[in-house]
């Protein structure tokens, strides 16, 4: 993949991500802050942009989203990757992940 292509799957994954969230946002916002891990303000302001400040957002040459999955615990939960046999099944680790993700919400709120 050359330079200008990566660039180029950026701005498309921006694209993406801000009609997303701005379609979450529209349609319910307290479960679209949840969804996304924004606050209430960054939701007001996504909710408002119009059609050119969205675009203008998404041609930037750096991801505007990012992952919340930021510790060794959540991974694990999620790819079932180093857990014990015991650990439960995979419903219950996605389950787990999605409580800790959700405390982090929290923190941001």
């Amino acid at each position: 993949m050359t330079h200008e292509q990566m660039l180029d799957e950026i701005r498309e994954a921006n694209l993406t991500y801000l009609m997303l969230a701005q379609t979450l946002i529209r349609q319910d916002k307290a479960e679209a802050v949840f969804r996304l891990g924004i606050n209430e303000e960054s939701a007001d302001l996504l909710a408002s942009l119009s059609a050119a400040q969205v675009l203008k957002l998404a041609s930037g040459n750096t991801l505007i989203c990012r992952f919340r999955v930021d510790d060794d615990m959540v991974w694990n939960l999620l790819t079932s990757h180093n857990l014990p046999k015991k650990a439960g099944n995979e419903a219950t680790n996605r389950l787990h992940a999605n409580i800790l993700m959700a405390g982090r919400v929290s923190e941001v709120l």
